[in-house]
């Protein structure tokens, strides 16, 4: 009897260990901190600007502290509560009761964001030199957690004291959401983010955004062309980590990838004479490796003998000012299989409608993308190619929103905004003229799912979605 009452008692200790170790959410193997408490001196006036999803960001992705940054946290790695520094691309970072979470509880734009709970908070452990004049924030809720709030934070002495900056943030959606504080600062700051109620619930911070010049979707002043935010009027499918809805951001364009067709489902960027220059093309197409490992990664050569063209949804042509921003638009990522006469007639014909508004004044915010399944290239109709890796399109799709160059792009859309949507068949025999594909906004969110224009306001969305372009040429 001795035996197997101790055999009971291995086995039991055995149980609750590998239950403990094995757990996929940190709550049920809970341990206590203490939090080291900041010194808050007082608060900031600061403007707070809410968005849903991605919202507005700007296109600077540079490390330079004088410059601003983006910090998406894929680069650091921190699996404990406990208070310790973390090297990040942007710079070393402080977390207190915050880590770096990767669980599928964790909201995120790909594989990482930061998971605070607690009173616990995340700070920069370096200063912008020059200041800032937007701070961006992407939060959520972890898990099936209740809801939180949080704070805005910035320090003027090295991170000896600090003060709130901005209204409180309530944390009530498991989506990420935007927060945008105008800090328009002067002086040498660094910023940091502390949770300031909502006791063991946990917050995901991801996307944090130090911008230092003009902010809104367009910092070309006096109207001169400039390189702005690539997903100024929003995320159109609510993009994070999902295989089928995977979020990358790419200096020159910001994407969904969806793992079970191979391609994209759309790419966002903005277009402007200060994108494009005289670089060659590099026709240098590469594996995306930044994709997770577990993902389909296309390769040139699963195209090879299809009877398809590479096409690219972000063109060459439009990112040709210099050999890095061309070379980035080869990735596979921005690639899907292509009936040759849309790509190289109607599709291109279009491309180069809208370069050429912007050698007129003008810049574009385009968003591109695949529907459906099956297209007729040079060997006849296919559903798939690569042995069924990469889905073959039954039609290509495009939106472009026009404005002369200027600032606060966002706010300088009205009713009379022009927006040209087209809808091109992936097939051969097609018109060269892309006029002829012509549609509206609706439509293709109405084949989609997507919200394509949702930053702007509702009562001007709805007009412009709802208008066909006629325009003449």
């Amino acid at each position: 009897m001795k035996y197997v009452k101790l055999n009971s008692i291995i086995l039991f200790f055995t149980l609750a260990f590998i239950t403990t170790s094995c757990s996929v959410d940190d709550q049920s193997s809970y341990e206590f901190i203490p939090t080291t408490r900041l010194d808050i001196k007082g608060e900031l006036k600061v403007q707070t600007n809410f968005y849903d999803n991605e919202g507005p960001h700007d296109h600077n992705f540079s490390q330079k502290r004088a410059s601003g940054f983006t910090e998406t946290l894929e680069s650091g790695s921190k699996e404990s509560y406990v208070g310790a520094s973390v090297n990040l691309s942007s710079g070393t970072w402080y977390f207190n009761d915050a880590l770096i979470g990767t669980l599928s509880n964790d909201r995120k734009f790909g594989s990482k964001s930061g998971r605070i709970r607690n009173t616990g908070y995340t700070i920069m452990s370096f200063n912008m030199d020059d200041g800032a004049q937007t701070v961006r924030v992407r939060h959520a809720k972890y898990g099936n957690d209740g809801n939180s709030s949080w704070r805005l934070i910035a320090s003027y002495d090295n991170g000896s004291s600090w003060s709130y900056a901005g209204s409180t943030i309530n944390t009530t959606s498991t989506s990420l959401n935007t927060v945008s504080f105008n800090v328009n600062e002067t002086r040498s700051v660094r910023y940091g983010i502390y949770k300031t109620s909502g006791g063991s619930n946990r917050i995901n911070i991801d996307n944090i955004e130090i911008v230092t010049g003009s902010t809104g979707g367009g910092n070309g002043g006096n109207g001169s062309p400039s390189r702005d935010s690539n997903i100024t009027f929003g995320n159109p499918s609510n993009a994070s980590s999902s295989t089928t809805n995977y979020y990358l951001s790419k200096p020159d364009y910001v994407l969904s990838y969806n793992n079970n067709r191979g391609t994209a489902n759309w790419v966002s960027w903005h277009l402007s004479s200060a994108w494009t220059g005289s670089s060659p093309r590099c026709n240098c197409f590469k594996q995306d490796r930044s994709l997770p490992s577990n993902f389909f990664r296309a390769t040139t050569s699963d195209y090879t003998g299809s009877g398809f063209d590479r096409g690219h949804l972000c063109p060459s042509a439009d990112r040709n000012g210099n050999s890095s921003s061309n070379e980035n638009t080869f990735f596979m990522t921005n690639i899907a299989p292509q009936a040759p006469d849309n790509n190289q007639r109607s599709w291109a014909s279009f491309e180069n409608y809208l370069r050429s508004l912007t050698l007129e004044g003008n810049e574009i915010h385009v968003i591109a993308g695949v529907v459906g399944s099956g297209g007729t290239g040079r060997n006849g109709f296919a559903s798939t190619i690569d042995g069924g890796n990469i889905t073959v399109p039954d039609s290509f799709w495009k939106v472009a929103l026009v404005l002369p160059n200027g600032s606060n792009d966002i706010n300088r859309v009205n009713t009379s905004t022009r927006v040209i949507a087209i809808n091109v068949p992936n097939d051969q025999g097609i018109s060269s003229n892309w006029t002829q594909f012509r549609t509206t906004v609706n439509t293709i969110e109405n084949l989609t799912g997507y919200d394509l224009l949702e930053n702007i306001p509702n009562t001007i969305e709805s007009v412009l979605e709802s208008r066909l372009d006629n325009e003449a040429l």
